[in-house]
């Protein structure tokens, strides 16, 4: 089984435009709203990936039933701790002529000390069954930095990290399975120039020797690095038409967990995670995957030994 976990769901809107012209009024050709947010996106692609899988989100107000209802009747069984304040409202602008995507995205309100107890509670339950767990999403506003260290501490199976700053380098400290941050996110976390591909295999190699056994790398349309303590690889996606891009790291972490869930060595992990990560972004909503379009786009991944 598989746990999803995070703190900072959202309720989704997404936009549609012929074209987006900034300073003026702009009518919306499509309108589609959708619960969201990391910890659901991974959640939705598990369930559609098939996986047996269990998410855990916390959240309240209004935005809380419509995650709640939307989740239900997709059939995604979920756990939630309800907190005082209401779930963040984001937004995706798809300018189709311009094939621009911009994501308006709202901080994730405080919790209070009694919410992040409970959070951690229900998680402790909840990771206790679980062979794979994915951990992913920012934290909210005021939760200490190792609140993930901690949870991984006392995570009795494979550790999935899709985080990033102060809080993926306090995890590494817990040793965790695998983390996958993004190119720009790991730049910005180490302060570091990534551009070069050098740069980025030295970043990669810090991260293994600091706790990660396994480090994913993805850049967009881009190729996917990874690595492990004495050794790396370069995954390059199948060439897709884009629909919307937003949640494919989302997916990609799902496909990951779903494949080491069920006996899948990592590299192979990772291909079915690039392949559900492109399937994703073939569609307009945040991964409701397809799983044989994922399948047969997982032979289109090629892999090369990069050091």
């Amino acid at each position: 089984m598989i746990l999803a976990a995070g703190l900072t769901p959202a309720w989704q809107q997404i936009l549609v435009f012929d074209q987006l012209f900034l300073g003026e009024v702009n009518r919306a050709t499509e309108v589609h709203c959708c619960a969201s947010g990391k910890v659901l996106n991974v959640g939705v692609a598990l369930h559609h990936l098939g996986a047996a899988s269990r998410t855990l989100a916390a959240g309240g107000g209004w935005s809380l039933a419509a995650m709640q209802g939307d989740l239900q009747q997709l059939g995604v069984p979920c756990r939630w701790i309800t907190t005082a304040a209401p779930t963040r409202v984001c937004t995706t602008v798809l300018d189709s002529g311009g094939q621009m995507t911009t994501e308006l995205v709202e901080n994730s309100p405080a919790f209070s000390v009694e919410e992040l107890a409970q959070y951690q509670q229900a998680y402790l339950e909840e990771a206790s069954a679980a062979e794979v767990v994915v951990l992913s999403g920012s934290l909210p506003v005021a939760t200490p930095d190792t609140y993930y260290r901690d949870l991984v501490a006392r995570t009795p199976g494979r550790a999935v990290l899709d985080v990033r700053g102060v809080e993926l380098m306090q995890a590494l400290q817990s040793k965790p399975f695998l983390v996958k941050p993004n190119r720009a996110e790991l730049a910005k976390t180490l302060g570091r120039n990534l551009r070069q591909d050098a740069d980025l295999m030295a970043a990669m190699h810090d991260l293994n020797m600091s706790g990660a056994r396994w480090v994913v790398i993805t850049d967009g349309p881009h190729a996917v690095w990874v690595s492990s303590a004495s050794q790396i690889w370069k995954l390059q996606p199948p060439a897709i038409d884009v629909v919307n891009p937003i949640g494919s790291g989302d997916a990609l972490a799902a496909g990951v967990a779903a494949a080491l869930d069920a006996g899948v060595e990592v590299l192979e992990a990772v291909r079915h995670g690039i392949a559900s990560a492109a399937d994703n972004a073939t569609q307009l909503l945040p991964c409701r995957l397809d799983r044989q379009r994922v399948r047969d786009l997982q032979t289109l991944v090629t892999v090369t030994t990069a050091k």
